[in-house]
């Protein structure tokens, strides 16, 4: 008789493990998988309790999440849709070719739509829902790299013209082009978000979705299923920006949003992680984090494959290959891949042997598997409680083949010699001929062909066209802010205050405002009680979707900490691209939403345009409209600081952003002209503009507004205070100050009157920038028309015009602002500012220090004075003496 005893103890071990297996199996069929979840957390009690540890995982085994017993019927035409892709890839492989052909090296990425055809196909067809005007539709962060699928697939639906896709990345051509990715700026009827640079598309998603809830829970929008879709690469996740704010979405229970994250394994340059699995490492993230994550890895092809792997065997292999080796696969030879992957045992070789090398190398993954897409999709939209993000294995380049499908090169892939076109064209069956396909020509079949006709009514049976961006609300009655704003007109009449205190004052105001009150968003990071908005926590509260579930520590005082679920506050804690993120979607809401939301985000000045210049940038683009404060701004307004929080730059940064108008002021009355013309030229007029104000925290008497001075508020000068000094003054100057140097101005004006009979004008500059371009849009006209008999004069040149004396500039500010105007003063402009570092110190020795304090500006006019023959050199030399100036000090601009 034969012994059938085991042998040794690996067989042992194996057929222990095997009756586990079978015992597990039992309990899942007769307790179902909630059974096996309380056996499998009471097993791991137990071993816990008797000394076994466990290492601590976030994973998952590396298939997929959707067994393919759960997955739903698929409900549309497999092979319509199929031929609707097929299309749609041609004709973005097309425009990028053609545009390439037609300029060289005008780019464009062929790579990344090729990859992510199948997910975004997919959604088009079955999920992403339109705008109407009954109904809301999805909210889509598309990946930038894909445009060109996403302009294919407009083309198609006759949305876009083929002379536009002619002119993919060629927008200045006769008729229009196409922009290289989302831009809302430059096709504002099409594009809702600009998803590049890399990064911004996730962190801004999320605070998109968070903001969706906001409007929800203060009454302001309906709640409705719409979901917020982000699209991005898994080489696009080391980007900061990308996972730093998933905790948000887990705690705020985010089931609106749904990250599609396209892990074709390679970046730029090569593998994402060669020598890891970065699909495992991202679950681990989001896992961590609380998300929902599906992992959709593998296509149906494998189903029946990893039925038979009864011992584990191939799950233990996918989960031990890296992914420089599995980007090796997707380039080589079936043959290659029998031996590489399927001949590490021979358990593992038999499972295939009755596959050949051809249908190895065709087994699908499932990020091009329709059908494990829309599974993945249909969960994902099913979830409640927390966001999804959904792990979809792809190849890069899928479907150009030699020309770099699955290469390092595919991602600057752009052009495809004539046999490449052949074998793209013969794969995907497009109906172009031999003797065109060289041309790369467009092809759409006519309208009522079965593809158009299917992609029409799927669309209509979902709401409307995606991406289509619409502005349909009727303008902000503004009819309460004269009112409004008319105290602050007054000055405090001998009282201290600062512009901070002035701002958040007009703020409590407009929130109590009938008119535009509930629309008011004020975003803060950390820094409410910094810039004295304690207050407002009483006034209004802080969101928070869950409300209060705990009693403040301070419950006792006035103004405690008061979190509601209907709170009009979004404060965002330590995060600045948080913060300026749900600005962005605040300020956005106008065209996302239909809502005319009002945001006012302040922070520390120095951490606005200088650490999220790029988020700033993207708000351009997006025609986010509201309200930029960069509070503590200046560099010695703030004292004790020092190097790391003390600005002196902003203005000069903000001055590169095109639609984003930017003030210094220095009074109350001047933010109060600002604010209240902004909000009528954003959200009655319409205008896709935004504001950046700097206030600061030093205190002093508000004056109260002269006289005729609003326009000149407005456009950036203004006379402040003119000279005392009647008739014939033989010494003349033009002092121009901003901010919070426009005091030490002053000062100057009295010193130099009484001490050295200067009559003196000070001038009020609220911002460097509109006189700038005011500056340069002359210029150009006169440029643009040399007859015209009437030449524009650039506003400080009216302003300065009828003037005499010499002209000194001073500000908070590097001394970069005051220079770009002096072509236009008519004269020399000496300019003071803060060029330099930072220093911990009190105002009055950082003024001295960098030069900006009321001694250095009767100096700088009297230097100019003796050189213009108005006064002796002999009193300059006086004056250094006299105000205790020490001339060999270091440069503060290199000390």
């Amino acid at each position: 008789m034969r012994n059938t005893a085991p042998k040794d103890a690996a067989e042992i071990e194996a057929l222990e493990t095997r009756e586990w297996l079978e015992s597990l199996d039992y309990v899942l069929q007769s307790g179902g998988p909630a059974r096996v979840s309380r056996l499998l957390a009471a097993l791991s009690v137990h071993a816990r309790q008797n000394g076994v540890t466990q290492p601590f995982t976030a994973n998952t085994p590396y298939v997929n999440t959707i067994p393919p017993a759960d997955q739903p019927p698929f409900p549309g035409s497999r092979e319509i849709e199929r031929r609707i892709k097929s299309l749609v890839r041609w004709n973005a492989l097309a425009m990028v070719v053609k545009a390439n052909k037609l300029e060289d090296g005008i780019g464009g990425h062929i790579s990344t739509y090729a990859s992510a055809a199948t997910l975004y196909e997919v959604g088009f067809n079955h999920f992403f829902k339109g705008k109407g005007d009954d109904h809301d539709g999805d909210i889509i962060y598309f990946q930038g790299h894909a445009a060109p699928g996403i302009y294919a697939r407009a083309f198609l639906e006759g949305r876009l013209s083929a002379d536009k896709l002619a002119n993919f990345r060629r927008e200045l051509k006769e008729g229009g082009g196409l922009s290289s990715y989302p831009h809302p700026w430059l096709m504002p009827d099409f594009w809702e978000f600009p998803t590049v640079s890399m990064g911004l598309g996730p962190i801004k998603s999320i605070y998109q979705a968070r903001f969706m809830r906001y409007l929800e829970d203060r009454g302001l929008k309906k709640r409705s299923n719409s979901k917020v879709w982000a699209f991005l690469g898994d080489g696009e996740t080391d980007e900061p920006e990308s996972l730093g704010a998933i905790t948000l979405a887990s705690r705020e229970k985010l089931d609106n949003l749904i990250f599609v994250i396209n892990c074709n394994l390679q970046r730029l340059d090569g593998p994402v992680r060669g020598n890891g699995q970065i699909i495992q490492e991202l679950e681990a993230a989001f896992r961590g984090a609380g998300w929902n994550v599906i992992k959709l890895i593998w296509g149906s092809e494998w189903d029946a494959l990893l039925e038979k792997d009864h011992d584990g065997l191939l799950v233990k292999r996918m989960g031990e290959v890296v992914d420089g080796e599995y980007q090796k696969y997707a380039v080589e030879s079936g043959e290659y891949v029998r031996k590489h992957f399927w001949g590490a045992d021979p358990k593992l070789l038999d499972m295939v042997k009755h596959l050949s090398d051809e249908q190895l190398k065709k087994l699908t993954l499932g990020g091009h598997d329709p059908i494990k897409v829309y599974s993945a999709y249909k969960a994902a939209v099913e979830t409640t409680g927390q966001p999804t993000v959904i792990l979809a294995r792809t190849i890069k380049g899928y479907g150009i083949g030699e020309a770099g499908e699955g290469k390092n090169i595919t991602h600057q892939q752009k052009k495809l010699n004539e046999d490449e076109l052949k074998a793209f064209r013969t794969r995907f069956g497009i109906p172009i001929g031999d003797e065109d396909v060289a041309k790369a020509p467009f092809y759409r079949p006519p309208d009522n062909s079965p593809e158009v006709t299917y992609m029409l009514e799927r669309r209509k049976q979902l709401g409307g066209f995606v991406p289509s961006r619409k502005v349909q609300l009727e303008p902000l009655k503004t009819d309460s802010l004269p009112e409004l704003f008319s105290e602050f007109h007054q000055g405090s009449e001998g009282r201290k205050a600062s512009t901070t205190m002035a701002f958040v004052r007009m703020l409590a105001k407009m929130l109590r405002d009938k008119e535009i009150g509930e629309l008011v968003v004020p975003i803060v990071p950390d820094e409410a009680r910094t810039f004295g908005m304690e207050a407002l926590f009483r006034q209004v509260g802080i969101y928070a979707h869950a409300g209060q579930l705990y009693e403040p520590v301070d419950m006792d005082t006035l103004l405690y900490y008061k979190e509601a679920k209907e709170g009009q506050i979004l404060e965002e804690g330590i995060t600045e691209a948080g913060s300026i993120s749900s600005f962005i979607a605040a300020g956005s809401a106008y065209a996302t939403h239909g809502i005319n939301t009002i945001p006012f985000f302040i922070y520390y000045s120095m951490f606005g345009m200088q650490r999220v210049g790029d988020l700033v940038w993207a708000a351009a683009d997006t025609r986010t409209r509201g309200f930029l404060l960069g509070g503590t701004a200046g560099r010695t307004t703030l004292s004790g600081e020092g190097l790391q929080h003390q600005d002196g730059h902003s203005h000069l940064l903000s001055l590169a952003v095109p639609n984003l108008i930017s003030y210094d002021p220095a009074f109350a009355f001047e933010i109060a002209v600002i604010i209240e013309d902004g909000i009528r030229r954003m959200y009655k007029d319409g205008e896709s503009i935004f504001y950046y104000i700097t206030v600061m925290n030093e205190q002093y008497e508000m004056l109260p507004m002269p006289e005729g001075s609003r326009e000149g508020v407005l456009k950036g000068l203004y006379k402040l205070r003119s000279s005392e000094k009647k008739g014939k003054v033989k010494a003349r100057a033009q002092l121009l100050g901003s901010g919070a140097i426009l005091n030490e101005v002053l000062k100057a004006q009295q010193i130099l009157d009484e001490k050295y009979g200067v009559a003196a004008d000070v001038w009020s500059v609220t911002s460097y920038q509109e006189l700038y371009r005011d500056g340069h849009a002359a210029d150009r006209w006169n440029r643009m028309h040399p007859s015209d008999k009437q030449p524009r004069v650039p506003y400080v040149a009216q302003c300065l015009a009828g003037t005499e004396g010499v002209i000194v500039a001073a500000s908070d500010y590097v001394k970069a602002l005051p220079d770009s105007i002096d072509r236009w003063t008519g004269r020399r402009v000496t300019s003071l500012g803060t060029d330099g570092f930072g220093r911990s110190e009190g105002r009055s020795a950082l003024r001295d220090f960098f030069e900006v304090d009321t001694k250095h500006i009767v100096l700088a006019t009297l230097v100019d004075l003796a050189r213009d023959g108005k006064i002796e050199a002999s009193v300059v030399n006086k004056a250094i003496k006299d105000l205790g100036i020490n001339p060999e000090k270091p440069n503060p601009a290199v000390s």
